[in-house]
C-alpha cells in the first residue's frame, strides 16, 4: 500500500545513517547549537528588557514561518490582504497580552502617571476595538468563490495566535516573576533536545512515533534521565544568584547590576531531609573513604524538587509540541518550517517545544510555587485611585477597629478616632 502524501515509507534512523552524512550533520548541528546557547546567555546577561525583546522577536519569526504556509495558496488564488491582516492581528494581540502584563507587574508606576492611566484603565476596551476593526476588515474582503479558503486562512491565523503569541505572553510573565522561571524551563527543553539527539545518534534503534520518524525510544528515555540529573544540578546553581531569583522591579537591570532581594518565597531556602536507614547505610558505604563520617540528612531546597517535576514535563510531555509541529509539516508536505538555522531548519523547528513548556511553567508556578504578597505601594495605589476620600476614611476606621479587636491598639484609640471624628474630618477635607 503506498505511503500517504508527505510521508516516507523508508525512514532511516540516525544511528543507521551513512557514517559520513551522519557526522557532517552532527558537526553542523553542534556548531549552531553552541552558537545559539552562547547568544542566549549573552542576551540573558544583558538584562530583563533584552530577554523580553528576544522572546518577542522569536515569537514574531515563528508566527511568520507558520503563517507563511497559508500565504502560498493565498497568492496563488489572488486573495488580497491576507498578509496584511495576519500582521495586523499579530500587533493587536501582542498589544493586548503584553499590555496586560505591564499593567499587572508595574501598576504602581502606571496608575500614578497621568498620561498612561487612561490607557491602563481602558486597555481591554481599546484591545477589543482593535480586534473588531480587523474582524470587520476581514468580512469586507470576503470574495465570492473563495469563502471556504478565506475562512480556513482566518482559522489558521487564529490558531497561530493562540499557540504562539498567547503562550509567548506567559513566557514573558515568567521572566517578570524572576529570570529563573524562564531560564530553568527553557534550559530543560534545550537539554532534553540535545540528549535526545545524542542518545538517538549513538543508540537509537526503535522508532518512537510515526509523526517524527527519526525520534527513537532510546533517545526519548536517555534524554529523560539526563534531563532529570541536569534539572536538579542546574536549579541548585541558579538559585544562588539574586539576578535569577529576584522579581523584576527595574527593566534596566543587567547581570552586572547590584541586585539584592530578600527571598520571600521559601522555595529557595534549603531544608534538612532525614534519610532512611537504607540510604544512611548506602551513604556511609559510599563516602567513608573520603569523609569518614555518617550522613543522616541532606539539605535540599524545594526548587530542586520542583525542577524534577519540570524536567519530567520537558522530557515526557513537551516533546509532543514537537510532534504536533511534525504533524503540521507532514500535512503540508514540507521538511522544515524554514532554513534560518543551519542544521536545524527554521525557528519553529527549535521552539516548538518551548511554547508548551513556557505555558506549563507559568501554570505550575502560579499553582504550586508562587506566594502572593501584596506590597504597601500596590495597596496604596489601589486605595488612592479607586476610593473617594470619604471611602478612604471609612477604610481607616475599619482598620482601626480590626487592630483594636486583635489587641494591637487600645480601645481608647478607636474612641478618639471613631466614625464621628472621621466624619467630621471628612467634612473639613471635602469641598
Amino acid at each position: 500500500m503506498p505511503a500517504p502524501t508527505g510521508e516516507k515509507s523508508d525512514v532511516v534512523l540516525l544511528a543507521a545513517e551513512p557514517t559520513k552524512k551522519k557526522w557532517q550533520n552532527w558537526w553542523l548541528r553542534t556548531i549552531t547549537t553552541f552558537m545559539m546557547i552562547g547568544t542566549f546567555f549573552a542576551i540573558l546577561a544583558s538584562g530583563h528588557i533584552w530577554v523580553i525583546l528576544m522572546v518577542v522577536a522569536i515569537q514574531t519569526i515563528v508566527y511568520k514561518e507558520v503563517i507563511q504556509i497559508a500565504q502560498v495558496p493565498a497568492k496563488e488564488r489572488s486573495m488580497r490582504w491576507f498578509k496584511t491582516m495576519s500582521w495586523y492581528f499579530l500587533v493587536s494581540t501582542t498589544y493586548y497580552l503584553y499590555g496586560e502584563s505591564i499593567i499587572y507587574y508595574f501598576q504602581q508606576i502606571i496608575l500614578v502617571d497621568a498620561s498612561l492611566l487612561p490607557f491602563a484603565t481602558h486597555h481591554r476596551f481599546i484591545s477589543f476595538v482593535l480586534y473588531v476593526i480587523g474582524f470587520v476588515f476581514f468580512v469586507m474582503n470576503l470574495k465570492k468563490g473563495f469563502y471556504k479558503r478565506q475562512f480556513t486562512q482566518f482559522g489558521w491565523m487564529h490558531m497561530a495566535l493562540i499557540l504562539i503569541v498567547v503562550q509567548s505572553h506567559f513566557i514573558v510573565n515568567n521572566i517578570l516573576e524572576g529570570l529563573i522561571w524562564f531560564v530553568l524551563p527553557a534550559s530543560l527543553v534545550i537539554c532534553n533536545d540535545i540528549f535526545a539527539y545524542v542518545c538517538g545518534f549513538f543508540w537509537g534503534r526503535t522508532q518512537l512515533i510515526q509523526l517524527s520518524p527519526k525520534k527513537t525510544v532510546e533517545g526519548f528515555v536517555g534524554a529523560w534521565i539526563c534531563t532529570l540529573i541536569f534539572g536538579f544540578l542546574w536549579s541548585s546553581l541558579l538559585m544562588r544568584f539574586n539576578y535569577m531569583i529576584c522579581p523584576v522591579k527595574d527593566l534596566s537591570m543587567s547581570a552586572w547590576s547590584s541586585i539584592t532581594c530578600e527571598p520571600k518565597n521559601p522555595v529557595f531556602i534549603s531544608v534538612p531531609w532525614e534519610l532512611s536507614e537504607t540510604w544512611v547505610s548506602l551513604g556511609k558505604y559510599l563516602v567513608r573513604v573520603w569523609l569518614h563520617k555518617e550522613i543522616t540528612e541532606v539539605w535540599i531546597a524545594p526548587i530542586q524538587l520542583h525542577a524534577l517535576v519540570m524536567a519530567c514535563f520537558a522530557s515526557l510531555i513537551a516533546p509532543f509540541g514537537g510532534f504536533f509541529a511534525s504533524g503540521v509539516k507532514r500535512a503540508f508536505n514540507i521538511k522544515d518550517f524554514g532554513q534560518s538555522i543551519p542544521g536545524h531548519g527554521g525557528m519553529t523547528d527549535r521552539m516548538d517545544c518551548q511554547f508548551l513548556m513556557g505555558l506549563f511553567s507559568y501554570m505550575y508556578y502560579q499553582s504550586f510555587i508562587k506566594t502572593f504578597n501584596l506590597s504597601v505601594g500596590a495597596i496604596l495605589a489601589t486605595v488612592i485611585n479607586s476610593l473617594s476620600v470619604q471611602d478612604q476614611l471609612e477604610l481607616l476606621e475599619r482598620f482601626l477597629t480590626y487592630f483594636v479587636n486583635q489587641g494591637i491598639l487600645d480601645s481608647s484609640v478607636l474612641e478618639r478616632c471613631g466614625s464621628a471624628a472621621l466624619t467630621e474630618t471628612a467634612r473639613n477635607i471635602l469641598p
